[in-house]
C-alpha cells in the first residue's frame, strides 16, 4: 500500500480532567438519590413507623447507599475516561502495611492528644461501659465512612488532580478543601472546626501523593473515627452516633479540647495533623516512588 494511501487515525476526544470531577459529582448525586430512595424503602418495609427513628441500623444502611453511589459513579465514569478500576487505588497487593500504619498513626494521635488533654484537664473521665454490639456496629459504620469518603476525595477526586498540570500540593489542598465542604454542614461547625477539617483531608491524602493507594489513608480514616467516637467518648465531627466506652467531661469547651464538635475541633488536634502530615510528606519526598506523566484530559 503506497505511504499516501495511508490516513492516520486520530485518537477520539476525550472529556478534559476539569469536566470529568464535575460530571462524576452529579452522576454521585443522582446514584445518591436513587439508592437513598431504596433505603428509606426498605426500612418502611421493615422497620414500619419505627423506620422515621431506625437508630444504627439506619446509619449503616445510609452510609452503605452512600458507597454503593460512589463506587456506581466511580465506575461509570472509569469506563467513559477508559481507564481501569484499579486506578482509585483500592489494592491490598504490596500496600497491606499502610493498613497497619495507618491504625498505628491513629493511636499515637490520640495516645498523645487525648493524653494532653488528660492532662492539662481539658477533659475528664467521667465513666465507663463496654457494650460490645455497639462497638461492632460502629466498627461496620465507621468502616463504610472511611470507604466511601477516601473513594470519593482521594481515589477519584484527587487521582484526577494528580492527572493535572496543577502542583501537586495545590492538588491535595484542592481535595482537602472539598473534602472540609463535605461536612459544612456539622452540627456545631465552627472556624477552626473546618481548618482542622482541611488539615485532615491534607493528612489522609499525603501519602496519596507517593504511593496512588488507598490502603493508608482508609485505615488512618478509620481508626482515626472509630477511637475518638465509640471507644473514647468524642463527638465525630460534631455528631454523636451511639453509646461509647468512656465517658467524658470538659469542665468548659474551648479551643484546647474542641467542645461539642469534639477532638477535631481542637488547637491539640491541628497542631498534631501539621506534624504528620510533614512527615508523610517528608517520607515521600525521600523515597519519591511514583513518577507519572500529567496528562490533560481523562
Amino acid at each position: 500500500m503506497a505511504a499516501d494511501n495511508i490516513v492516520e487515525k486520530k485518537e477520539p476526544e476525550r472529556l478534559p480532567v476539569w469536566a470529568c470531577i464535575p460530571l462524576f459529582i452529579v452522576v454521585f448525586f443522582v446514584c445518591m438519590g436513587l439508592y437513598g430512595i431504596l433505603a428509606q424503602g426498605f426500612l418502611s418495609l421493615v422497620l414500619g413507623v419505627e423506620a422515621r427513628h431506625p437508630g444504627m441500623v439506619g446509619y449503616i444502611l445510609l452510609e452503605g447507599g452512600m458507597l454503593l453511589a460512589v463506587l456506581t459513579a466511580a465506575v461509570i465514569m472509569l469506563r467513559l475516561e477508559r481507564r481501569p478500576f484499579s486506578d482509585l487505588g483500592l489494592s491490598v497487593k504490596g500496600h497491606a502495611k499502610g493498613l497497619w500504619y495507618g491504625f498505628l498513626m491513629a493511636v499515637l494521635l490520640y495516645l498523645v492528644g487525648f493524653g494532653l488533654s488528660l492532662v492539662m484537664g481539658e477533659v475528664e473521665v467521667s465513666g465507663f461501659q463496654f457494650r460490645p454490639l455497639d462497638l461492632l456496629g460502629a466498627l461496620l459504620f465507621f468502616g463504610l465512612v472511611a470507604l466511601f469518603e477516601e473513594i470519593l476525595m482521594r481515589g477519584y477526586i484527587l487521582g484526577h488532580l494528580l492527572h493535572t498540570r496543577l502542583n501537586k500540593f495545590l492538588s491535595l489542598f484542592i481535595s482537602a478543601a472539598l473534602f472540609a465542604f463535605l461536612h459544612i454542614f456539622n452540627p456545631e461547625i465552627a472556624f477552626l472546626p473546618m481548618i482542622n477539617l482541611v488539615l485532615a483531608g491534607m493528612l489522609l491524602g499525603a501519602s496519596y501523593l507517593y504511593t496512588r493507594n488507598l490502603c493508608f489513608p482508609l485505615s488512618l480514616h478509620f481508626f482515626w473515627n472509630w477511637i475518638q467516637g465509640p471507644v473514647l467518648g468524642y463527638q465525630v465531627s460534631g455528631n454523636n452516633f451511639m453509646s461509647t466506652m468512656l465517658k467524658l467531661h470538659m469542665p468548659e469547651e474551648n479551643v484546647l479540647n474542641g467542645g461539642a464538635f469534639g477532638f477535631e475541633g481542637s488547637l491539640i488536634c491541628t497542631v498534631l495533623m501539621i506534624v504528620c502530615t510533614i512527615l508523610i510528606v517528608w517520607w515521600g519526598e525521600k523515597r519519591k516512588t511514583i513518577s507519572l506523566e500529567t496528562p490533560q484530559s481523562c
